[in-house]
């Protein structure tokens, strides 16, 4: 631990506020710090937006720390008003089950629950929150929370205020839960840092104040790290909609490549910091060449593959890449078309089949409605706009069995940057 984490979390852009920076610091310096996250599971997945956390959790770990992370079985019920114009639809109990059961092996990209004294928690705050019934609760912890202070909240005055929106009751709790969870936390496991988006300031001061309130002197304190903004402002998240999920059945893995490829040059220094492991000096060497010749997007591509195979993996990151590179044309041949990229490249690309085959190339394209008659595929095919697996086709070209490679389909390329695959029914 000889980096201060906070310096660290500093340089990376991961912390854009604390509750008392030296007393951070101070922490970091004594020795190992347990911290945590949380998040409501209202999916089965994660999504982009809890990346920002979950990178600041993995180098937290990297750097000698503790993480948990706190998956919100309890307060998921509930509903955070903060940022939220409406309340959201509440959740049953096996819905909260299924949806923790989804992010758990997600989590494992960015932490190890099994390296030895700073080995990540994955703790559930309804295992104690349902332990207490509501008189408990409002003797043991709402008597320590004034209306004044609650209603002075900016998320909960502008609800107030508008005649169009409303506040419940129940979302108006909700920071109390979160107080409590850190108390939970801290008296259990020793936990003395909470971070969170900067939509959270809130709720991580009032859960520090109750602590102190309860354990006189406490050393704890909290951070808040930026939130990850869509080009419109607004928070990446399932309800505004967009949402770019770290589940490959909900968004593809070359779907999730290729968001990352588009990011802005105007952010790619930022993203870079935060959503990869590269040094800092080497991502100011890549940003310094991106900017000298920006149309190549190499940062971006850096920036994708890395981000991809952290939460997807190597091979799969890899296999995402070759397969944007084909889409976007590059060169290949038909040895790149193995089954899996036919398997990705299908999913992205238009698709049919053929009665039977053999059959003439112009036959195929007319047939599957890549091109609108067999006359335009015979012109294109004669200027030599067609190519099949990677290969230029000639006139009278013929699409043989051989060229449904692994039994599945073949890449058919119309132009420069048109793809259609045939496959045989």
């Amino acid at each position: 631990m000889a980096e201060n984490a906070l310096e660290v979390l500093r340089a990376r852009g991961f912390i854009d506020w604390t509750t008392d920076d030296a007393g951070v610091r101070e922490l970091f310096d004594k020795g190992m710090v347990t911290a945590y996250v949380g998040f409501d599971p209202t999916a089965d997945s994660l999504h982009v937006g809890h990346l920002i956390p979950l990178m600041g959790l993995a180098w937290l770990q990297r750097l000698g720390h503790r993480p948990i992370v706190l998956a919100g079985g309890g307060t998921g019920m509930i509903g955070d008003p903060s940022m939220k114009s409406a309340e959201r639809n509440l959740l049953t109990m096996d819905q909260i089950r299924h949806n923790v059961e989804g992010v758990k092996k997600q989590l494992m990209h960015f932490v190890s629950f099994d390296c030895g004294e700073n080995s990540a928690l994955l703790v559930n705050n309804y295992d104690w929150l349902s332990a207490m019934n509501f008189l408990e609760f409002l003797r043991d912890v709402g008597k320590f929370f004034t209306i004044n202070k609650m209603i002075a909240k900016e998320h909960v005055r502008s609800r107030i205020e508008d005649p169009t929106k409303s506040l419940s009751f129940t979302e108006f709790a909700y920071t109390l839960l979160q107080s409590y969870d850190f108390y939970h936390l801290y008296t259990t496991y020793g936990c003395r840092l909470q971070l969170g988006g900067n939509d959270q300031q809130g709720n991580i001061t009032s859960g520090i104040d109750f602590i102190r309130k309860h354990e006189e002197g406490a050393a704890v304190y909290g951070g808040t790290n930026p939130l990850l903004l869509t080009s419109a402002g607004h928070k990446f998240g399932k309800t505004e909609g967009g949402a770019v999920w770290l589940d490959p059945a909900k968004t593809s893995p070359y779907q999730f490549y290729q968001f990352w490829v588009n990011s802005e040059d105007a952010t790619i220094a930022k993203t870079l910091r935060y959503f990869t492991f590269l040094p800092l000096d080497e991502i100011d060497a890549l940003v310094a060449r991106h900017m000298q010749a920006p149309e190549k997007r190499e940062a971006q591509r850096v920036l994708a593959y890395e981000i991809t195979k952290l939460v997807h993996g190597e091979n799969v990151a890899a296999n995402a890449r070759h397969a944007s590179e084909i889409l976007f044309g590059g060169s290949y041949t038909p040895e790149d078309l193995t089954e899996d990229m036919l398997h990705t490249l299908a999913a992205e690309t238009p698709c049919g089949k053929v009665a039977s085959l053999p059959v003439p190339l112009a036959d195929a394209l007319a047939e599957v409605g890549a091109c609108k008659s067999k006359g335009e595929a015979k012109r294109l095919i004669a200027g030599g706009g067609v190519s099949v697996n990677g290969v230029r086709a000639d006139e009278g070209a013929q699409l043989e069995d051989r060229d449904v490679l692994c039994g599945y389909f073949s890449l058919i390329r119309l132009g420069k940057k048109k793809y259609f695959m045939i496959g045989r029914k």
